[in-house]
């Protein structure tokens, strides 16, 4: 049976199956020379490398004036001339012709205040000086008929027809209108003073601009109560406060030590807060001659010679005191670069590049030197970082960290 033959079958323990042993040498030397080869590629790689500590800088704009400036100081736009115009007398506003930022012409119309009374008032002085003036042209010509029959009588009296007592009569009469006449003509005359003052008491309610200038503030309404002393809770002394936009200096206050070296007249290179990508020329207007005690500091006024209509009285500047005047090309702004992070090698310049946790040898051209700073025509742009100084064994694509200050 098939069944039967199965079951005889069975394996002798007494014999032993002999495997061949295999040698290990093989596979760690195999295991030493790939890792020995992943070690190597790892440190030529650069990865397994340290990294190197360096400093860096910004690639910026630069302006030529930086590198000749003696001082540096910081103020604010002031106009040196400025009012706060107002009614010269008490009254109610009633019309207000400008806003803020309105351009005005000398004499023009700033404001208009109630001036029903005033006119009723020159109105009746100027009633009364025409009153006066007829009673003068009555009177002269009372005078010249008087004078006429005065020099009359003094021929007949003269000549004996008339008596003396009759010729005396005329020439009394004579006089008087003589003397009369001079009295309307001093009435007349007070009566021209009195129109005067009634027609500038009515222009005192026209509120004019001293001067050309931009409106600064409103401080008044239609409907205000205005007057020159502002005494009053609801009384408004200025209708409005001007500048002159062409008058703007900046004032600085420099330091007592350091006022020796600025002059009257000495150029200056202005920088506004408001106008960043831009210098303006200036020079020293003047040095006031007074010292403030709690800041140790002399007030220097710098003109304009440039000027903008951005400009704004109270906008905060920095003035950088010059050795000498710029010319028109080094008013442009340069990209510069410090002269400690670039290297000459093999007869061209190059600058090491950031590029993220590495450098990368980059080369570029370069243009004039300012004192520290070189002038970087190609290679590198505004905000670029660059290694300063650097170190010894940093190659192209070593791996860096920025030192800490």
């Amino acid at each position: 049976m098939p069944g039967e033959d199965i079951a005889k079958l069975k394996i002798e323990k007494s014999e032993k199956i002999v495997k061949p042993r295999r040698s290990r040498k093989p596979l760690v030397i195999a295991a030493v020379v790939l890792l020995l080869l992943t070690a190597g590629g790892l440190y030529f790689g650069g990865i397994l490398v340290p990294a190197v500590s360096v400093d860096v800088t910004t690639i910026s704009q630069f302006y030529p004036s930086q590198s000749i400036s003696l001082l540096n100081a910081s103020g604010y736009i002031v106009a040196q001339r400025k009012a706060a115009v107002a009614s010269k007398v008490t009254g109610r506003l009633v019309a207000l012709m400008v806003e803020e930022g309105s351009k005005i012409k000398q004499g023009d119309i700033i404001a208009r205040m109630e001036s029903v009374d005033v006119s009723a008032v020159r109105d009746q002085v100027a009633a009364n000086l025409n009153t006066a003036r007829a009673n003068l042209e009555q009177a002269k010509a009372d005078r010249d008929n008087a004078q006429r029959e005065h020099e009359r009588y003094k021929r007949l009296a003269a000549n004996g027809y008339v008596s003396r007592s009759a010729y005396e009569v005329v020439e009394t009469r004579y006089r008087r209108a003589v003397e009369g006449v001079k009295a309307l003509e001093a009435a007349v005359q007070a009566g021209d003073a009195a129109l005067k003052n009634a027609e500038a008491s009515l222009g005192y309610t026209l509120i004019r601009a001293p001067f050309d200038a931009v409106v600064l503030t409103k401080n008044a309404d239609i409907g205000d109560i205005v007057t020159p002393i502002g005494a009053a809770a609801n009384a408004k002394a200025a209708v409005v406060s001007i500048a002159d936009m062409n008058s703007l200096q900046v004032e600085v206050d420099v330091s007592e030590t350091s006022i020796t070296t600025i002059r009257v007249g000495q150029p200056c290179d202005i920088q506004l807060d408001a106008l960043p990508d831009m210098r303006f020329r200036g020079e020293v207007y003047a040095i006031v001659p007074t010292v403030d005690r709690s800041k140790a500091t002399v007030l220097v006024k710098v003109r304009f010679l440039d000027k903008d209509r951005r400009m704004l009285p109270d906008m905060s500047a920095k003035v950088s005191f010059l050795q000498r005047r710029l010319g028109p090309e080094e008013m442009k702004p340069r990209l510069a670069a410090a002269r400690s992070a670039l290297i000459d090698r093999n007869g061209r310049t190059i600058a090491y590049l950031l590029e993220e946790n590495r450098v990368r040898e980059t080369p570029i051209k370069v243009g004039k030197t300012f004192g520290d700073m070189v002038e970087i025509l190609s290679g590198l742009k505004a905000g670029d970082r660059i290694v300063v100084t650097p170190p010894k064994g940093l190659k192209n694509g070593s791996r860096i960290k920025v030192a800490e200050r």
